[in-house]
């Protein structure tokens, strides 16, 4: 929960950041708050067995792993002492909780004792540890501990939904995260607070007395509006101290002095009578003192501690633990599992690499690509590509097991090898072959093309084998095959057909042609070649009826016709052949 009211009163100071901002950062995350979340988006759809929450989870650390975002999860220890009262109202079946609210506490209750949340967390940190993320088991409150290591500069940012990590003293809280297309994250900074509000660390923390929070009930009658002209009065360096001095009193006292505008866009109907009740009740104040103390103390581990120190070094990626958990828990096939996470470690690789790189530049160390001690992940870049508008390269990855190709973008790849980009251009240019022109088909007198006259002679060859196949055992070796005349007839017909189109104007007079004193012997035509270019001559229909027809004699190979008379024609006619393509 945090401080009643706070995120409202903050509302100025958010920030919406794109996804990458986070890129090549050190994140704490609050473990117990990322999965009511991602339970709270799923429970809706389907029960919890289906375990889409730990589905979401992952999502959401893959797409951290591929920005090069160093994770820490941190979980929750005991409760404070000063927070067990919070606990019992909230469970309270007599009390004002909402009953989705109060079954959430109870199982945050019982979450060291085998409760069903509590198995949720173990599962969490069981998927981040095959994915190489350390995990912090706090002390007391999860959120303290990150404020923690956020205060001391040994994270970035702390992603958590309480409100009072502010209190613990944290400077940057990622409240939000959105994947996918245009992801963002919703972040708040203490320095905006600071300067756009006017609240410090002290004064959230008296904010947290006045309005209520999970260490107080806060005071009756007082909202947001009015708490934030109470602290607004005060300033921030002396209301901690008039508060340990006076209590609460202060507060009535400034109610006739200051009569200020809102601080915040917060609405509320408020009055000052019940603080205090206008009489000093040092129980609450005392109260109000543990309360103080709570959060500018809060029981932690240090910053030099062991368990700090465990935390903040690199753990390998374990590709088959996690394939494992991936099909214990989720019921994914190893192939779906590498095809999710394999191109995001890649690309997590080669950012590190461009770091190195980039950091070896800025030390004035500019080493070649194969002078670098740690070998490119890139082998070679395969084609260039534009993925939702963004310029990007196909690569082809080095020693990565179970992964050949992937696409990463394309001002990483500039980053961290830009002479693979160069080698890429180079072959590219090589290989890109100049533009021919081809000449056009020649066309016959109805608009075919030669080819087309080829696929006509074959299918008409293809007929006469057949038709030769079936009486070549009954006729003599030494026959012609008179049945073929017809067909030949047509081939005829054809060709010189095509030879009228080329030279029409030439023998446009002429008005009959005969083929008597072009062949003064039998010709014989391989009809297996390719139709040769024929020289053209103009015939028409009127040709004498004592042409002499051409013979066809079937060159078929088989093993019975082998007659010294059918190899003679055979050898003719292919010189003939070749005669007419030359």
């Amino acid at each position: 929960m945090g401080v009643k009211n706070l995120w409202d009163i903050l509302e100025s100071c958010k920030k919406t950041l794109p996804l990458h901002h986070l890129q090549n950062k050190r994140v704490c995350i609050d473990l117990s708050c990322w999965i009511v979340q991602l339970q709270n988006v799923y429970k809706s759809h389907c029960p919890t067995r289906d375990k889409l929450y730990l589905k979401g989870l992952f999502h959401r650390l893959r797409a951290l792993i591929a920005l090069n975002c160093s994770v820490i999860f941190v979980t929750d220890g005991s409760i404070p002492a000063i927070k067990l009262p919070t606990y019992r109202r909230r469970l309270d079946v007599h009390s004002e909780v909402a009953q989705d609210e109060a079954s959430y506490k109870v199982s945050s209750l019982r979450r060291n004792l085998g409760s069903e949340f509590s198995c949720m967390v173990k599962e969490a940190k069981v998927l981040g540890t095959a994915l190489g993320i350390p995990c912090l088991d706090g002390m007391e409150e999860a959120e303290a501990q990150c404020a923690l290591l956020n205060q001391e500069s040994l994270c970035d940012g702390c992603f958590t939904s309480d409100s009072d990590i502010f209190l613990f003293g944290a400077k940057t809280v990622y409240r939000e995260i959105c994947l996918g297309e245009g992801g963002f994250v919703v972040c708040y900074e203490m320095a905006d607070i600071e300067r756009k509000l006017g609240f410090g660390r002290n004064s959230l923390i008296t904010l947290a007395i006045l309005l209520g929070s999970d260490y107080s009930q806060g005071v009756h009658g007082v909202g947001p509006e009015s708490a934030c002209q109470i602290v607004k009065s005060m300033g921030e360096y002396a209301v901690l101290q008039r508060i340990a001095s006076e209590g609460l009193s202060f507060a009535k006292k400034s109610k006739g002095s200051k009569k200020q505008g809102p601080v915040s866009r917060c609405n509320d109907k408020e009055n000052y009578s019940d603080i205090n009740g206008g009489k000093p009740d040092s129980r609450r104040d005392d109260r109000f003192l543990q309360v103080i103390d709570a959060y500018l103390k809060p029981k932690c581990h240090s910053a030099d501690s062991d368990a700090v120190h465990r935390i903040l070094g690199l753990y390998p990626f374990q590709r088959t633990k996690l394939q494992q958990i991936c099909a214990q828990l989720l019921e994914w096939p190893p192939e779906k599992t590498d095809e999710y996470i394999l191109p995001k470690i890649a690309e997590r690789d080669l950012r590190r690499f461009a770091n190195l790189r980039s950091t070896s530049s800025e030390l004035g160390v500019r080493l070649p690509l194969d002078e670098m001690p740690i070998t490119c992940p890139i082998s070679g870049i395969i084609t260039q590509r534009k993925i939702q508008g963004k310029e990007c390269f196909e690569v082809s990855w080095e020693e990565i097991d179970g992964l050949q190709t992937s696409i990463v973008p394309a001002d990483l790849v500039e980053r961290a090898c830009p002479e693979k980009i160069m080698e890429f251009e180079e072959r590219r240019a090589q290989g890109k072959k100049p533009t021919v022109c081809r000449p056009r088909q020649k066309k016959v007198k109805n608009g075919a093309p030669m080819s087309e006259i080829d696929k006509r002679l074959q299918e008409l060859l293809l007929d006469i084998e057949r038709d030769s196949s079936s009486t070549r055992a009954a006729a003599s070796s030494r026959g012609t095959i008179s049945e073929q005349s017809n067909d030949l007839t047509s081939i005829q017909d054809l060709l010189l057909d095509t030879e009228s189109t080329s030279k029409a104007d030439g023998n446009a007079a002429a008005g009959c042609y005969s083929t008597s004193s072009s062949v003064a012997k039998t010709e014989f035509v391989d009809l297996l070649s390719p139709s040769p270019p024929m020289r053209g001559h103009n015939v028409s229909k009127c040709q004498e009826p004592n042409v002499q027809r051409v013979a066809v004699i079937d060159l078929s190979e088989s093993e019975t016709d082998t007659s010294p008379e059918h190899s003679k024609k055979a050898k003719e006619l292919r010189l003939f052949l070749a005669s007419i393509k030359g």
